[in-house]
């Protein structure tokens, strides 16, 4: 989603730090290197409360893959308490932006609906936006006052 993951300005936080070699199943291999700036998980992140003006949360969105399969090695995989797994992101999250902040919410919704994963946080968006071959892919606006629920 980046122009430039290099970007002074941009802080990649990730649970894991892997390569791996995808297999696409077309004869062509994709060369997949994971290499957060911050190795973290979402739901504790190590930053003292409104440390940021703009987050961006994009986590996994797929239950339904294999461990193995390129889509849970590219992405990451929900597993079984997903749901608390996600309200626990965005509090954290909204722990970490700062007062009239703004974050960014990427989902997929081609295995659980936007609508669910919404109803998991007392925060209210702003706006959104549907993009994708499918319109699947939904990118959530919010900002953090203390009237955003």
């Amino acid at each position: 989603m980046w122009f430039d993951s290099h970007d002074r300005r941009a802080l990649y936080v990730d649970r894991r730090e892997e390569e791996h070699m995808l297999d696409r199943g077309d004869q062509s291999a994709q060369h997949l290197v994971i290499a957060p700036d911050v190795v973290a998980d979402f739901t504790a992140l190590p930053f003292p409360d409104a440390s940021f003006a703009h987050v961006v949360f994009d986590p996994p969105h797929c239950n339904r893959c294999s461990e193995t399969g390129w889509l849970a090695k590219k992405y990451g995989k929900l597993v079984a308490g997903w749901e608390e797994m996600l309200a626990g992101g965005f509090d954290e999250c909204f722990r970490v932006l700062k007062e009239e902040g703004t974050l960014i919410f990427k989902w997929s919704s081609v295995q659980i609906p936007l609508s669910r994963v919404l109803a998991l946080t007392p925060m209210r968006p702003l706006y959104g936006h549907r993009s994708g071959a499918n319109m699947q892919t939904h990118w959530v606006a919010f900002i953090k006052t203390n009237s955003s629920c």
